[in-house]
Protein backbone atom coordinates (compact mmCIF):
# COMPACT_ATOMS: atom_id res chain seq x y z
CA UNK A 1 0.00 0.00 0.00
CA UNK A 2 1.56 3.19 -1.15
CA UNK A 3 0.30 5.80 1.53
CA UNK A 4 3.14 8.59 1.02
CA UNK A 5 1.64 11.05 -2.00
CA UNK A 6 4.49 11.95 -4.03
CA UNK A 7 3.08 13.88 -6.55
CA UNK A 8 1.64 16.27 -4.12
CA UNK A 9 5.29 16.67 -2.75
CA UNK A 10 7.09 17.51 -6.17
CA UNK A 11 4.59 19.94 -7.05
CA UNK A 12 4.94 21.74 -3.44
CA UNK A 13 8.71 21.65 -4.40
CA UNK A 14 7.98 23.38 -7.99
CA UNK A 15 6.04 25.92 -6.22
CA UNK A 16 9.15 26.94 -3.86
CA UNK A 17 11.81 26.84 -6.40
CA UNK A 18 9.27 29.12 -8.79
CA UNK A 19 8.85 31.84 -5.86
CA UNK A 20 11.96 31.55 -4.99
CA UNK A 21 13.49 32.68 -9.05
CA UNK A 22 10.93 35.19 -8.96
CA UNK A 23 11.92 36.79 -5.85
CA UNK A 24 15.60 37.10 -7.06
CA UNK A 25 14.97 38.71 -10.36
CA UNK A 26 12.42 40.70 -8.45
CA UNK A 27 15.33 41.97 -6.25
CA UNK A 28 17.44 42.74 -9.44
CA UNK A 29 15.12 44.93 -10.40
CA UNK A 30 14.25 47.23 -7.23
CA UNK A 31 17.53 47.79 -6.34
CA UNK A 32 18.61 50.38 -9.52
CA UNK A 33 18.46 54.09 -9.34
CA UNK A 34 15.74 53.64 -12.07
CA UNK A 35 13.34 53.80 -8.94
CA UNK A 36 14.17 56.80 -7.62
CA UNK A 37 13.46 58.82 -11.39
CA UNK A 38 10.21 57.02 -12.13
CA UNK A 39 8.50 60.33 -12.32
CA UNK A 40 10.42 61.49 -15.49
CA UNK A 41 11.74 58.35 -16.69
CA UNK A 42 9.36 56.55 -19.09
CA UNK A 43 10.97 53.45 -19.63
CA UNK A 44 11.53 53.31 -15.79
CA UNK A 45 7.19 53.97 -15.17
CA UNK A 46 6.98 51.00 -17.20
CA UNK A 47 9.22 48.80 -15.64
CA UNK A 48 7.94 49.85 -11.96
CA UNK A 49 4.39 48.61 -13.83
CA UNK A 50 5.92 45.83 -14.96
CA UNK A 51 7.60 45.07 -11.53
CA UNK A 52 4.18 46.02 -9.63
CA UNK A 53 2.51 43.62 -11.69
CA UNK A 54 4.83 40.95 -10.96
CA UNK A 55 4.71 41.76 -6.69
CA UNK A 56 0.68 41.07 -7.39
CA UNK A 57 1.00 37.89 -9.09
CA UNK A 58 3.90 36.85 -6.45
CA UNK A 59 1.69 38.02 -3.71
CA UNK A 60 -1.26 35.92 -5.10
CA UNK A 61 0.88 32.45 -5.60
CA UNK A 62 2.00 33.24 -1.87
CA UNK A 63 -1.08 32.80 -0.78
CA UNK A 64 -2.09 30.46 -2.72
CA UNK A 65 0.96 28.76 -2.06
CA UNK A 66 0.24 28.92 2.06
CA UNK A 67 -3.38 27.56 1.01
CA UNK A 68 -1.55 24.59 -0.58
CA UNK A 69 1.07 23.74 2.42
CA UNK A 70 -1.92 23.84 4.71
CA UNK A 71 -3.99 21.18 2.52
CA UNK A 72 -0.91 19.25 1.99
CA UNK A 73 -0.41 19.24 5.64
CA UNK A 74 -3.58 18.05 6.16
CA UNK A 75 -3.30 15.17 3.60
CA UNK A 76 -0.23 14.28 4.92
CA UNK A 77 -1.71 14.00 8.50
CA UNK A 78 -4.54 12.05 7.38
CA UNK A 79 -1.76 10.03 5.20
CA UNK A 80 0.05 9.67 8.82
CA UNK A 81 -3.49 8.69 10.48
CA UNK A 82 -3.94 6.11 7.88
CA UNK A 83 -0.99 4.32 8.34
CA UNK A 84 -0.88 4.10 11.42
CA UNK A 85 -4.83 2.69 11.40
CA UNK A 86 -3.51 0.24 8.53
CA UNK A 87 -0.63 -1.13 10.60
CA UNK A 88 -2.52 -1.76 13.59
CA UNK A 89 -5.85 -3.22 12.10
CA UNK A 90 -4.11 -4.67 8.98
CA UNK A 91 -5.70 -8.42 8.73
CA UNK A 92 -2.67 -10.01 7.33
CA UNK A 93 -1.94 -11.85 10.67
CA UNK A 94 0.75 -14.60 10.85
CA UNK A 95 -1.03 -17.65 10.64
CA UNK A 96 -1.58 -20.06 13.54
CA UNK A 97 0.16 -22.57 11.60
CA UNK A 98 3.27 -20.93 10.71
CA UNK A 99 3.79 -19.52 13.97
CA UNK A 100 1.40 -19.76 17.02
CA UNK A 101 3.40 -17.04 19.27
CA UNK A 102 3.80 -14.94 16.75
CA UNK A 103 -0.11 -15.14 15.44
CA UNK A 104 -1.07 -14.23 19.50
CA UNK A 105 1.31 -11.47 19.69
CA UNK A 106 0.21 -10.07 16.44
CA UNK A 107 -3.35 -10.27 17.24
CA UNK A 108 -3.29 -8.61 21.01
CA UNK A 109 -1.60 -5.49 19.46
CA UNK A 110 -3.88 -5.09 16.64
CA UNK A 111 -7.51 -6.09 17.58
CA UNK A 112 -6.49 -3.35 19.99
CA UNK A 113 -6.76 -5.18 23.35
CA UNK A 114 -2.88 -4.60 24.73
CA UNK A 115 0.40 -2.93 23.62
CA UNK A 116 3.75 -3.17 26.19
CA UNK A 117 4.29 -0.32 28.23
CA UNK A 118 7.07 2.05 29.32
CA UNK A 119 7.79 -0.57 31.96
CA UNK A 120 9.78 -3.94 31.34
CA UNK A 121 7.37 -6.15 31.50
CA UNK A 122 4.49 -4.29 32.17
CA UNK A 123 1.12 -3.85 29.59
CA UNK A 124 -0.75 -1.42 28.60
CA UNK A 125 -4.69 -2.74 28.80
CA UNK A 126 -6.30 -0.59 26.03
CA UNK A 127 -10.03 0.29 25.95
CA UNK A 128 -11.12 -2.40 23.96
CA UNK A 129 -9.39 -4.81 25.79
CA UNK A 130 -10.56 -3.42 28.91
CA UNK A 131 -13.93 -3.92 28.16
CA UNK A 132 -13.93 -7.35 27.79
CA UNK A 133 -12.43 -8.11 31.22
CA UNK A 134 -14.85 -5.29 32.81
CA UNK A 135 -17.38 -7.80 31.38
CA UNK A 136 -15.70 -11.12 33.32
CA UNK A 137 -15.57 -8.75 36.29
CA UNK A 138 -19.17 -8.03 36.19
CA UNK A 139 -19.66 -11.51 35.53
CA UNK A 140 -17.64 -13.43 38.25
CA UNK A 141 -18.11 -10.32 40.94
CA UNK A 142 -21.95 -11.34 40.54
CA UNK A 143 -21.46 -14.93 41.15
CA UNK A 144 -18.99 -14.43 44.23
CA UNK A 145 -21.95 -12.13 45.88
CA UNK A 146 -24.76 -14.59 44.71
CA UNK A 147 -22.40 -17.34 46.79
CA UNK A 148 -22.01 -14.73 49.74
CA UNK A 149 -19.07 -13.26 49.46
CA UNK A 150 -18.15 -9.23 49.96
CA UNK A 151 -15.69 -6.82 48.23
CA UNK A 152 -13.02 -5.29 50.50
CA UNK A 153 -9.81 -3.91 50.22
CA UNK A 154 -6.41 -4.20 51.40
CA UNK A 155 -2.90 -2.67 50.83
CA UNK A 156 -0.85 -2.92 47.93
CA UNK A 157 2.62 -3.20 50.56
CA UNK A 158 2.97 -6.25 53.29
CA UNK A 159 5.85 -5.67 55.71
CA UNK A 160 8.46 -8.13 54.78
CA UNK A 161 8.16 -9.13 58.26
CA UNK A 162 4.11 -9.93 58.18
CA UNK A 163 5.26 -11.61 54.88
CA UNK A 164 7.97 -13.96 55.99
CA UNK A 165 5.52 -15.24 58.76
CA UNK A 166 4.40 -17.89 56.70
CA UNK A 167 7.58 -19.72 55.50
CA UNK A 168 6.42 -21.69 52.79
CA UNK A 169 4.18 -19.01 51.08
CA UNK A 170 7.47 -16.45 51.27
CA UNK A 171 9.72 -19.07 50.07
CA UNK A 172 7.36 -19.72 47.52
CA UNK A 173 7.32 -15.80 46.41
CA UNK A 174 10.54 -14.56 47.34
CA UNK A 175 12.30 -14.53 43.63
CA UNK A 176 9.02 -12.99 42.23
CA UNK A 177 9.10 -9.99 44.63
CA UNK A 178 9.37 -6.13 44.03
CA UNK A 179 10.73 -4.62 47.48
CA UNK A 180 10.22 -1.11 48.09
CA UNK A 181 13.46 0.66 50.52
CA UNK A 182 13.08 4.24 50.10
CA UNK A 183 10.15 6.51 50.67
CA UNK A 184 11.86 9.84 49.35
CA UNK A 185 13.75 11.34 45.97
CA UNK A 186 15.83 14.27 45.78
CA UNK A 187 17.65 16.15 43.63
CA UNK A 188 20.97 14.78 42.15
CA UNK A 189 23.88 17.47 43.19
CA UNK A 190 26.00 15.45 40.68
CA UNK A 191 23.65 15.67 37.73
CA UNK A 192 21.84 18.37 36.91
CA UNK A 193 18.00 18.22 35.93
CA UNK A 194 17.94 15.02 37.83
CA UNK A 195 16.58 12.71 40.79
CA UNK A 196 18.33 10.59 43.05
CA UNK A 197 17.24 8.38 45.94
CA UNK A 198 17.66 10.09 49.17
CA UNK A 199 19.84 8.24 50.83
CA UNK A 200 18.42 9.71 54.77
CA UNK A 201 14.90 8.17 53.56
CA UNK A 202 15.66 4.69 53.90
CA UNK A 203 12.29 2.33 55.11
CA UNK A 204 13.20 1.49 58.95
CA UNK A 205 11.37 -1.98 57.44
CA UNK A 206 11.48 -3.31 54.06
CA UNK A 207 7.84 -3.47 52.00
CA UNK A 208 6.74 -6.45 49.69
CA UNK A 209 4.51 -5.02 46.74
CA UNK A 210 2.08 -7.58 47.20
CA UNK A 211 3.02 -10.71 44.94
CA UNK A 212 -0.48 -12.05 46.84
CA UNK A 213 -2.38 -11.03 49.89
CA UNK A 214 -2.67 -13.89 52.50
CA UNK A 215 0.16 -12.24 54.39
CA UNK A 216 -1.82 -8.68 55.09
CA UNK A 217 -5.27 -9.90 55.53
CA UNK A 218 -4.20 -12.98 57.62
CA UNK A 219 -2.91 -9.88 59.71
CA UNK A 220 -6.01 -8.22 59.30
CA UNK A 221 -8.03 -10.76 60.45
CA UNK A 222 -6.57 -11.81 63.57
CA UNK A 223 -8.24 -8.40 64.63
CA UNK A 224 -11.38 -9.35 63.34
CA UNK A 225 -12.00 -12.72 64.69
CA UNK A 226 -12.59 -13.62 68.55
CA UNK A 227 -15.20 -16.21 68.66
CA UNK A 228 -17.64 -18.44 65.85
CA UNK A 229 -19.85 -16.25 66.02
CA UNK A 230 -17.16 -13.68 63.52
CA UNK A 231 -17.15 -16.87 61.41
CA UNK A 232 -17.25 -17.18 58.38
CA UNK A 233 -15.64 -14.22 56.70
CA UNK A 234 -16.14 -14.73 52.70
CA UNK A 235 -13.92 -12.03 51.80
CA UNK A 236 -12.75 -11.00 48.15
CA UNK A 237 -10.74 -8.11 46.71
CA UNK A 238 -10.24 -6.98 43.09
CA UNK A 239 -6.40 -5.46 42.50
CA UNK A 240 -3.47 -5.59 40.73
CA UNK A 241 -0.50 -7.62 41.87
CA UNK A 242 3.65 -7.71 40.79
CA UNK A 243 5.21 -10.42 40.31
CA UNK A 244 8.75 -9.93 38.52
CA UNK A 245 8.59 -11.98 35.76
CA UNK A 246 11.89 -12.51 33.75
CA UNK A 247 10.21 -13.43 30.19
CA UNK A 248 6.75 -11.84 29.68
CA UNK A 249 3.98 -11.90 27.35
CA UNK A 250 0.75 -9.70 27.46
CA UNK A 251 -1.92 -11.11 29.11
CA UNK A 252 -0.30 -14.52 29.74
CA UNK A 253 2.37 -13.55 32.10
CA UNK A 254 2.96 -9.67 33.08
CA UNK A 255 5.44 -8.20 35.80
CA UNK A 256 2.32 -6.63 36.91
CA UNK A 257 -1.81 -7.63 36.42
CA UNK A 258 -5.11 -7.24 37.74
CA UNK A 259 -7.01 -9.97 39.46
CA UNK A 260 -9.52 -11.10 41.98
CA UNK A 261 -8.43 -12.64 45.57
CA UNK A 262 -11.01 -14.57 47.61
CA UNK A 263 -9.85 -14.88 51.25
CA UNK A 264 -12.37 -16.48 53.56
CA UNK A 265 -11.81 -18.03 57.52
CA UNK A 266 -13.98 -21.05 58.69
CA UNK A 267 -14.81 -22.24 61.83
CA UNK A 268 -13.90 -26.22 60.79
CA UNK A 269 -11.65 -28.24 58.36
CA UNK A 270 -15.00 -29.19 56.34
CA UNK A 271 -16.21 -26.10 55.80
CA UNK A 272 -12.91 -24.47 54.37
CA UNK A 273 -12.81 -27.56 52.15
CA UNK A 274 -16.66 -27.04 50.68
CA UNK A 275 -15.51 -23.25 50.20
CA UNK A 276 -12.57 -24.03 48.23
CA UNK A 277 -14.03 -26.93 46.17
CA UNK A 278 -17.07 -24.67 45.52
CA UNK A 279 -15.16 -22.00 44.02
CA UNK A 280 -12.77 -23.92 41.79
CA UNK A 281 -16.71 -25.03 41.10
CA UNK A 282 -18.02 -21.20 40.03
CA UNK A 283 -14.55 -20.96 37.90
CA UNK A 284 -15.46 -23.77 35.81
CA UNK A 285 -19.39 -22.47 35.58
CA UNK A 286 -17.75 -19.05 34.38
CA UNK A 287 -15.17 -20.42 31.88
CA UNK A 288 -17.51 -22.75 30.18
CA UNK A 289 -20.54 -20.96 30.26
CA UNK A 290 -19.21 -17.83 29.68
CA UNK A 291 -16.42 -17.95 28.25
CA UNK A 292 -17.41 -21.03 25.99
CA UNK A 293 -14.43 -22.94 27.47
CA UNK A 294 -14.22 -26.50 28.52
CA UNK A 295 -12.22 -27.05 31.54
CA UNK A 296 -10.89 -29.92 33.07
CA UNK A 297 -10.95 -29.59 37.23
CA UNK A 298 -8.90 -31.84 39.14
CA UNK A 299 -6.44 -31.19 42.28
CA UNK A 300 -2.71 -30.43 41.71
CA UNK A 301 0.12 -32.39 42.98
CA UNK A 302 2.18 -31.73 45.45
CA UNK A 303 4.87 -29.74 43.89
CA UNK A 304 2.20 -27.94 41.90
CA UNK A 305 0.22 -26.33 44.52
CA UNK A 306 -0.15 -23.16 46.02
CA UNK A 307 2.82 -22.17 48.23
CA UNK A 308 1.50 -22.49 51.62
CA UNK A 309 -1.58 -24.60 50.48
CA UNK A 310 -2.70 -27.93 51.82
CA UNK A 311 -4.68 -28.81 48.76
CA UNK A 312 -4.84 -26.46 45.46
CA UNK A 313 -7.79 -27.10 43.28
CA UNK A 314 -7.64 -25.82 39.27
CA UNK A 315 -9.61 -26.05 36.02
CA UNK A 316 -7.31 -26.30 33.04
CA UNK A 317 -7.79 -25.49 29.57
CA UNK A 318 -6.64 -26.44 26.11
CA UNK A 319 -5.57 -23.93 23.75
CA UNK A 320 -5.49 -24.43 19.82
CA UNK A 321 -2.15 -25.16 19.83
CA UNK A 322 -2.06 -28.19 22.02
CA UNK A 323 -1.22 -26.69 25.03
CA UNK A 324 -3.09 -26.61 28.52
CA UNK A 325 -3.38 -23.01 30.75
CA UNK A 326 -3.82 -22.32 34.34
CA UNK A 327 -7.50 -20.86 34.24
CA UNK A 328 -7.91 -20.43 37.73
CA UNK A 329 -7.16 -21.85 41.50
CA UNK A 330 -8.82 -22.32 44.36
CA UNK A 331 -6.57 -23.10 47.37
CA UNK A 332 -7.17 -25.06 50.81
CA UNK A 333 -5.15 -22.98 53.27
CA UNK A 334 -5.63 -25.48 56.00
CA UNK A 335 -4.33 -23.50 59.34
CA UNK A 336 -1.28 -22.28 58.37
CA UNK A 337 -1.90 -19.05 57.98
CA UNK A 338 -4.17 -18.92 61.23
CA UNK A 339 -0.98 -20.50 62.69
CA UNK A 340 1.49 -17.88 61.65
CA UNK A 341 -0.22 -15.27 62.17
CA UNK A 342 -2.10 -16.52 65.35
CA UNK A 343 -5.70 -15.78 64.25
CA UNK A 344 -7.76 -17.81 67.02
CA UNK A 345 -11.40 -18.09 67.90
CA UNK A 346 -13.46 -19.68 70.91
CA UNK A 347 -15.27 -22.02 69.65
CA UNK A 348 -19.12 -23.18 70.45
CA UNK A 349 -17.75 -25.47 73.25
CA UNK A 350 -15.69 -23.03 74.98
CA UNK A 351 -12.50 -23.93 73.58
CA UNK A 352 -10.12 -22.17 71.46
CA UNK A 353 -8.66 -23.18 67.84
CA UNK A 354 -7.22 -21.56 65.18
CA UNK A 355 -9.22 -20.35 62.41
CA UNK A 356 -9.40 -23.13 58.88
CA UNK A 357 -8.97 -20.84 55.42
CA UNK A 358 -8.89 -20.49 51.77
CA UNK A 359 -7.60 -18.39 48.77
CA UNK A 360 -8.58 -18.37 45.18
CA UNK A 361 -8.02 -16.30 41.80
CA UNK A 362 -8.42 -15.76 38.72
CA UNK A 363 -6.17 -13.22 36.78
CA UNK A 364 -6.22 -11.17 33.20
CA UNK A 365 -4.31 -14.27 32.11
CA UNK A 366 -8.09 -15.45 31.06
CA UNK A 367 -8.20 -12.88 28.53
CA UNK A 368 -5.13 -14.83 27.00
CA UNK A 369 -7.49 -17.98 27.26
CA UNK A 370 -10.23 -16.47 25.47
CA UNK A 371 -8.35 -15.58 22.79
CA UNK A 372 -6.69 -18.37 22.06
CA UNK A 373 -9.12 -21.00 22.54
CA UNK A 374 -11.38 -19.10 19.77
CA UNK A 375 -9.77 -16.95 17.96
CA UNK A 376 -8.83 -17.91 13.85
CA UNK A 377 -6.17 -16.20 11.09
CA UNK A 378 -8.86 -13.55 10.40
CA UNK A 379 -8.96 -11.67 14.11
CA UNK A 380 -10.21 -12.03 17.33
CA UNK A 381 -13.58 -14.48 17.89
CA UNK A 382 -15.50 -13.33 21.22
CA UNK A 383 -18.39 -15.58 22.58
CA UNK A 384 -21.28 -12.95 22.51
CA UNK A 385 -21.59 -13.26 26.34
CA UNK A 386 -18.75 -11.55 27.18
CA UNK A 387 -18.15 -9.75 23.69
CA UNK A 388 -18.80 -5.87 24.87
CA UNK A 389 -20.68 -5.21 21.29
CA UNK A 390 -22.71 -8.36 20.59
CA UNK A 391 -24.08 -6.77 17.39
CA UNK A 392 -22.76 -3.83 15.17
CA UNK A 393 -24.74 -2.38 12.18
CA UNK A 394 -22.87 -1.02 9.51
CA UNK A 395 -24.10 1.71 7.05
CA UNK A 396 -23.81 1.54 3.04
CA UNK A 397 -24.73 4.74 1.32
CA UNK A 398 -23.35 6.77 -1.15
CA UNK A 399 -25.13 10.52 -0.37
CA UNK A 400 -26.31 12.43 2.37
CA UNK A 401 -29.87 11.48 1.57
CA UNK A 402 -28.80 7.80 1.35
CA UNK A 403 -27.33 8.01 5.01
CA UNK A 404 -30.12 9.38 6.56
CA UNK A 405 -32.43 7.16 4.92
CA UNK A 406 -30.12 3.81 6.28
CA UNK A 407 -29.64 6.22 9.46
CA UNK A 408 -33.50 5.89 10.36
CA UNK A 409 -33.90 2.26 9.76
CA UNK A 410 -30.17 1.54 11.79
CA UNK A 411 -31.53 3.43 14.80
CA UNK A 412 -35.16 1.73 14.99
CA UNK A 413 -33.32 -1.58 14.92
CA UNK A 414 -30.88 -0.85 17.38
CA UNK A 415 -33.24 0.60 19.69
CA UNK A 416 -35.64 -2.73 19.18
CA UNK A 417 -32.38 -4.89 19.68
CA UNK A 418 -31.57 -2.42 22.78
CA UNK A 419 -34.68 -3.47 24.19
CA UNK A 420 -34.06 -7.27 24.04
CA UNK A 421 -30.72 -6.39 26.36
CA UNK A 422 -28.83 -6.86 23.28
CA UNK A 423 -25.52 -4.92 23.12
CA UNK A 424 -25.42 -3.00 20.05
CA UNK A 425 -23.59 -0.59 17.93
CA UNK A 426 -23.95 1.75 15.19
CA UNK A 427 -21.22 2.94 13.45
CA UNK A 428 -22.04 5.99 11.58
CA UNK A 429 -18.80 7.33 11.11
CA UNK A 430 -18.06 8.89 7.65
CA UNK A 431 -14.17 9.10 7.88
CA UNK A 432 -14.35 5.07 6.70
CA UNK A 433 -15.85 2.88 4.04
CA UNK A 434 -17.81 -0.25 4.84
CA UNK A 435 -15.91 -2.40 3.79
CA UNK A 436 -12.81 -1.19 6.01
CA UNK A 437 -14.88 -1.20 9.02
CA UNK A 438 -16.19 -4.94 8.27
CA UNK A 439 -12.68 -5.68 8.20
CA UNK A 440 -12.28 -3.61 11.69
CA UNK A 441 -15.45 -5.76 13.11
CA UNK A 442 -14.13 -9.25 12.04
CA UNK A 443 -10.52 -8.51 13.13
CA UNK A 444 -12.06 -7.38 16.58
CA UNK A 445 -14.13 -10.48 17.05
CA UNK A 446 -17.73 -9.00 16.93
CA UNK A 447 -20.11 -11.62 17.17
CA UNK A 448 -22.94 -10.34 14.53
CA UNK A 449 -22.64 -8.01 11.73
CA UNK A 450 -25.92 -6.38 10.37
CA UNK A 451 -25.20 -4.02 6.86
CA UNK A 452 -28.05 -2.24 5.94
CA UNK A 453 -28.33 -0.06 2.36
CA UNK A 454 -30.75 1.76 0.61
CA UNK A 455 -31.71 -1.40 -1.00
CA UNK A 456 -32.19 -2.82 1.89
CA UNK A 457 -34.92 0.10 3.00
CA UNK A 458 -36.53 -0.78 0.04
CA UNK A 459 -36.64 -3.94 0.09
CA UNK A 460 -37.23 -4.80 3.81
CA UNK A 461 -34.17 -6.69 4.21
CA UNK A 462 -30.84 -6.53 5.83
CA UNK A 463 -27.36 -8.46 5.24
CA UNK A 464 -26.07 -10.12 8.36
CA UNK A 465 -22.65 -12.09 9.12
CA UNK A 466 -21.49 -14.31 12.00
CA UNK A 467 -18.60 -14.18 12.63
CA UNK A 468 -17.95 -17.72 14.03
CA UNK A 469 -18.37 -19.49 10.87
CA UNK A 470 -17.75 -16.13 8.48
CA UNK A 471 -21.38 -16.81 6.55
CA UNK A 472 -23.50 -13.93 5.50
CA UNK A 473 -27.25 -14.45 4.25
CA UNK A 474 -29.69 -12.30 3.74
CA UNK A 475 -32.66 -11.18 6.56
CA UNK A 476 -36.15 -10.14 6.63
CA UNK A 477 -36.21 -6.44 9.05
CA UNK A 478 -39.61 -7.67 10.59
CA UNK A 479 -37.41 -11.17 11.80
CA UNK A 480 -34.14 -9.34 12.66
CA UNK A 481 -34.83 -9.26 16.42
CA UNK A 482 -36.01 -12.89 16.89
CA UNK A 483 -33.09 -14.03 14.89
CA UNK A 484 -30.36 -11.53 16.31
CA UNK A 485 -31.51 -12.96 19.84
CA UNK A 486 -32.14 -16.36 18.91
CA UNK A 487 -28.52 -16.25 17.37
CA UNK A 488 -26.49 -15.13 19.82
CA UNK A 489 -27.28 -18.17 22.11
CA UNK A 490 -26.18 -20.21 19.08
CA UNK A 491 -22.69 -18.74 18.53
CA UNK A 492 -22.20 -19.22 22.21
CA UNK A 493 -23.15 -22.89 22.19
CA UNK A 494 -21.50 -22.93 19.03
CA UNK A 495 -17.94 -21.68 20.08
CA UNK A 496 -18.43 -23.90 23.66
CA UNK A 497 -19.03 -27.42 21.15
CA UNK A 498 -16.34 -26.46 19.09
CA UNK A 499 -14.10 -26.25 21.49
CA UNK A 500 -15.01 -29.27 23.28
CA UNK A 501 -14.84 -31.36 20.26
CA UNK A 502 -11.03 -30.02 19.86
CA UNK A 503 -10.32 -31.04 23.48
CA UNK A 504 -11.65 -34.32 22.89
CA UNK A 505 -9.63 -35.05 19.96
CA UNK A 506 -6.67 -33.76 21.63
CA UNK A 507 -7.37 -35.98 24.59
CA UNK A 508 -5.28 -39.19 24.78
CA UNK A 509 -4.84 -42.35 26.70
CA UNK A 510 -1.54 -43.84 27.55
CA UNK A 511 0.14 -46.46 29.16
CA UNK A 512 4.29 -46.41 28.28
CA UNK A 513 6.57 -43.88 28.42
CA UNK A 514 7.58 -44.10 24.46
CA UNK A 515 3.74 -44.29 23.68
CA UNK A 516 3.50 -41.03 26.05
CA UNK A 517 6.55 -38.92 24.29
CA UNK A 518 5.35 -39.83 21.05
CA UNK A 519 2.32 -38.11 21.33
CA UNK A 520 3.41 -35.44 23.13
CA UNK A 521 5.29 -34.57 20.31
CA UNK A 522 3.78 -35.64 17.07
CA UNK A 523 -0.39 -34.81 18.31
CA UNK A 524 -0.04 -32.75 21.79
CA UNK A 525 -2.87 -31.97 24.05
CA UNK A 526 -3.82 -33.64 27.15
CA UNK A 527 -2.67 -37.21 27.85
CA UNK A 528 -3.79 -39.35 30.71
CA UNK A 529 -1.43 -41.57 32.01
CA UNK A 530 -0.60 -43.91 35.50
CA UNK A 531 1.92 -41.67 37.69
CA UNK A 532 2.99 -43.19 40.83
CA UNK A 533 2.44 -40.10 42.92
CA UNK A 534 5.72 -39.07 43.90
CA UNK A 535 7.65 -35.70 43.06
CA UNK A 536 10.71 -37.62 41.73
CA UNK A 537 8.78 -39.30 38.48
CA UNK A 538 7.00 -35.92 38.49
CA UNK A 539 10.12 -34.25 38.43
CA UNK A 540 12.24 -36.77 35.73
CA UNK A 541 8.96 -36.26 33.44
CA UNK A 542 9.14 -32.87 33.51
CA UNK A 543 12.72 -32.44 32.83
CA UNK A 544 12.78 -34.89 29.85
CA UNK A 545 10.16 -33.61 27.80
CA UNK A 546 8.68 -30.47 29.54
CA UNK A 547 5.44 -31.38 30.19
CA UNK A 548 3.80 -31.39 33.77
CA UNK A 549 1.00 -32.63 35.53
CA UNK A 550 -1.71 -30.29 35.19
CA UNK A 551 -4.11 -31.74 37.50
CA UNK A 552 -5.67 -35.11 38.85
CA UNK A 553 -9.17 -34.81 37.79
CA UNK A 554 -11.66 -34.96 40.29
CA UNK A 555 -14.06 -37.44 37.64
CA UNK A 556 -11.13 -39.54 36.97
CA UNK A 557 -12.32 -43.62 37.48
CA UNK A 558 -10.57 -45.10 39.76
CA UNK A 559 -8.36 -47.97 37.31
CA UNK A 560 -5.45 -50.02 38.58
CA UNK A 561 -2.70 -49.64 36.66
CA UNK A 562 0.94 -49.49 37.09
CA UNK A 563 3.11 -46.02 36.49
CA UNK A 564 4.43 -45.53 32.46
CA UNK A 565 7.91 -44.50 33.76
CA UNK A 566 8.68 -46.65 37.07
CA UNK A 567 6.06 -49.38 37.02
CA UNK A 568 4.88 -49.11 40.56
CA UNK A 569 1.48 -48.99 41.35
CA UNK A 570 -1.44 -46.41 40.18
CA UNK A 571 -4.71 -46.34 41.41
CA UNK A 572 -5.71 -43.50 38.56
CA UNK A 573 -4.62 -41.58 35.47
CA UNK A 574 -3.30 -37.89 35.85
CA UNK A 575 -3.50 -35.04 33.14
CA UNK A 576 -0.12 -34.27 31.77
CA UNK A 577 0.21 -31.24 29.20
CA UNK A 578 2.64 -29.04 28.22
CA UNK A 579 1.63 -25.79 29.49
CA UNK A 580 1.88 -21.55 29.83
Amino acid sequence: MQLTNYSFLDSRENYISSLSQQRIASDRVSTGNRFENAGTDVGALGQNARLRSGRLQMQSKRVAMQNFNTFLDTQQKTLQQVHGIYERMSKNLTSREKDYSKWYNELVVKADLAENSAVRGCMVIKPYGYAIWEKMQAELDRMFKETGHQNAYFPLFVPKSLFEAEEKNAEGFAKECAIVTHYRLENDPDNTGKLRVDPKAKLEEELIVRPTSEAIIWSTYKNWIQSYRDLPILINQWANVVRWEMRTRLFLRTAEFLWQEGHTAHETKSEALIEAEKMNSVYANFAENYMAIPVVKGLKSESERFAGAEQTYCIEALMQDGKALQAGTSHFLGQNFAKAFDVKFTAKDGKQDYVWATSWGVSTRLMGALIMTHSDDKGLVLPPKLAPDQVVIVPIYRNDEQFELVSELAKEVMTELRTKGVRVKFDNRDTYKPGWKFNEYELKGVPVRLAIGPRDVENGTLELARRDTLTKESISRDDVVSIVVDLIDEIQENLFNKADSFRKEKTTDVTTYDEFKEVLNTKGGFILAHWDGTTETEELIKNETKATIRCIPLDAKQEKGTCMVSGKPSNQKVLFAKAY
